[in-house]
């Protein structure tokens, strides 16, 4: 699965950008390929107003 980061992180919580970190998002429109699973899906949807799920 492709997840790219569509926008910034200023205004998000703290524990939002722990989660961006660990799923390698740092820059927008930076695009990481992450294996298909529950733990990345749970993370995506923390913070799915910041992200964007590229198929």
């Amino acid at each position: 699965m492709k997840i790219m980061k569509k926008r910034s992180t200023i205004g998000a919580t703290p524990a939002q950008r722990k989660v961006l970190e660990a799923l390698g998002l740092r820059k927008i429109r930076q695009v990481k390929e992450m294996p298909d699973n529950d733990a990345v899906r749970g993370m995506v949807n923390q913070v799915k107003h910041l992200v964007e799920v590229v198929d």
